[in-house]
């Protein structure tokens, strides 16, 4: 008898950036209380079973720990959007409504996020210590 693991969840990956022309204050502000409700609205659209923003903190310690191992600029904060599995994710951007709900959320992030110096990507969840 085999034993399988249960299907880890998949979660989009989303590094921010925020346009030149934006402090950090002012991107998280537009991002927290302009961008959120919009990906909640349209959350079930895309099949979205949950959607977190990692803000980046204003703390002298991030600019430590960045030169003590010789890091890049941080980034302006994290996004994550989770999926029950590979299949639910392409499922629901199989529909209509789905590509119209991701459009909306694409153009609304050009207000706010350089897009192109801001990495996205899908990754599966590997507990090491839970807790």
């Amino acid at each position: 008898m085999r034993c399988y693991a249960p299907q880890p969840m998949i979660k989009l990956i989303f590094c921010l950036r925020r346009r030149r022309e934006l402090s950090r204050e002012e991107f998280q502000q537009y991002w927290y209380t302009t961008h959120a409700p919009l990906v909640k609205e349209r959350a079930a659209k895309i099949g979205a079973r949950r959607y977190v923003q990692l803000h980046t903190s204003h703390d002298d310690l991030n600019e430590v720990l960045r030169l003590g191992r010789g890091g890049p600029e941080p980034y302006d904060g994290v996004a994550e959007l989770w999926f029950d599995d590979r299949a639910a994710l392409e499922s629901a951007f199989s529909t209509a409504d789905a590509r119209e709900a991701g459009a909306a959320l694409l153009a609304d992030e050009r207000n706010f996020i350089d897009l192109s110096r801001s990495p996205i990507w899908l990754a599966e969840e590997r507990t090491v210590v839970p807790g």
